[in-house]
């Protein structure tokens, strides 16, 4: 028999906003606890069949019901608790490119109009209730669906426009790196801000200007005390046709399609073809002899290590700091149907951290680790010498992410960073392949050494102390 506990101390803080219900670890697995408040709402997902039509078309996570004994907070009276499907990796919209943002742009109103079939609708639209698993989007949050009012407008509206078309419209129309204003703005991009950073031309687009400069401007009359408010009334016609207006303007979003300088390496590096082959193979050599079920491959670039790990029977999370590398990557992985590999958006010099309330609601990355094997290939000299981060940093950062590192070392010989160093003065006595050693031994066991081929460059596999 389950003991009835009363601390909160499992309980994600992820998930206090909801009055619903919250998720929570028991032994290291996670649950979510359903609150009676939420009774009839998950009762009518059961028994209309949304709830089993959308996990047939994978864009719902299964659950399986378990005891409510388990249920951390019984104060509470949970009706029901449930266990969802993992997630291997909890990802965020600051870490996505725009093809995985527009994907669950999508998904999100595919779900919703899916979920309008049942009597039912999306009260949230928010971003984080989508992640990635097996390459592809799908909606995490059982507790997002309400019971459908005729008449009703759409509740998430507003908060689907500043989660996924506000970003989208900036990346496709200004830059990218735009989505970084998540980590800003924890709870969408605001739209009046989005309207001011758009250019003109944005204005001549009808999903851009109806929902996005025209909303804007709407919020800022509404939220005039002055105003007199009355309640807005939307036929369910209505509501499909705003939706499918959502999905047209998004379809029709584009990246820029101009090149960036990383996205172009495996064409311009310094390599041969024999030493980058020879390269691969020692990889796949030490991957053989670790066999570690995850991965996280810092400066992946566009992937072609990570897919070899992925090969290899690997979960790969392929991080980079070039978005259009990331782009590339995941459109690549789309294309062939690569389940194992996640591309995602990360500056190492400063990654994602903690935010939300009390640093808590979002996990930096440091807190999703540690994975089985880090890979950092062609960046230490990036670190050490483009961006002045001691080796003694950066060993210590990599020994509190893994459990086993592959890192390659770039002397100053090596042309790559004689280009790094050709437009700044020398200041690094200390970056030295014996010095290198000695720093990281300091965190690491050294068990393999090896010279790449044709270069000057050295592959280490190393186990954290």
């Amino acid at each position: 028999m389950l003991q009835m506990r009363t601390s909160t101390e499992a309980v994600l803080p992820s998930s206090f906003r909801d009055p619903s219900g919250f998720l929570f670890r028991d032994n290291g697995i996670l649950y979510r606890q359903i609150n009676r408040v939420y009774q009839s709402q998950y009762e009518h997902l059961i028994r209309s069949g949304l709830y089993r039509a959308l996990i047939c078309d994978n864009l719902l996570v299964a659950h399986q019901e378990v005891p409510t004994e388990i249920a951390p907070v019984p104060q509470l009276n949970p009706y029901i608790v449930i266990r969802p499907e993992p997630i291997p990796f909890i990802s965020y919209p600051y870490e996505w490119s725009f093809s995985q943002l527009k994907a669950c742009a999508l998904l999100t109103l595919q779900v919703q109009k899916r979920a309008l079939d049942y009597g039912m609708t999306l009260k949230d639209a928010s971003a984080y209730n989508i992640q990635f698993k097996a390459g592809k989007p799908i909606l995490i949050d059982t507790l997002s669906f309400d019971r459908y009012q005729e008449g009703e407008p759409w509740a998430a509206y507003r908060q689907f426009c500043r989660h996924f078309l506000a970003p989208l419209a900036l990346m496709a129309y200004k830059d990218l790196r735009l989505n970084q204003l998540f980590r800003l703005y924890i709870d969408g991009l605001p739209l009046d801000l989005t309207s001011s950073l758009l250019p003109l031309s944005t204005y001549f687009r009808i999903s851009i200007l109806s929902h996005l400069h025209l909303h804007a401007r709407a919020q800022q009359v509404w939220s005039d005390p002055a105003t007199t408010r009355r309640r807005v009334r939307m036929s369910r016609r209505a509501l499909l046709g705003l939706i499918e207006s959502l999905e047209t303007g998004i379809h029709r979003l584009r990246p820029p399609a101009n090149p960036s300088i990383w996205s172009q390496y495996y064409e311009d590096h310094t390599y041969s073809r024999e030493a980058f082959s020879h390269k691969l193979a020692l990889v796949e050599a030490f991957l053989e002899i670790t066999q570690p079920q995850t991965v996280w491959d810092m400066g992946a670039n566009t992937g072609r290590v990570s897919q070899l790990a992925a090969r290899k029977g690997s979960l790969v999370i392929a991080f980079d700091a070039d978005p259009l590398c990331v782009e590339l990557t995941y459109r690549t992985c789309v294309e062939r149907g690569e389940a194992r590999i996640l591309p995602l958006y990360l500056d190492l010099t400063n990654p994602s951290p903690s935010l939300g309330w009390a640093h808590q609601e979002r996990l930096s990355l440091a807190e999703r680790g540690p994975v089985d094997m880090l890979l950092a290939l062609a960046l230490i000299h990036h670190l050490a010498l483009a961006n002045n981060v001691p080796l003694e940093k950066i060993a210590q950062f990599f020994h509190g992410l893994c459990r086993m590192l592959v890192i390659e070392f770039v002397p100053k010989q090596d042309a790559q960073v004689q280009r790094l160093l050709a437009v700044r003065t020398d200041i690094f006595p200390e970056y030295t392949q014996g010095t290198f050693e000695q720093v990281f031994e300091r965190y690491f066991l050294i068990e393999r050494i090896a010279r790449i081929r044709g270069t000057e460059r050295t592959l280490y596999l190393m186990r954290a102390k």
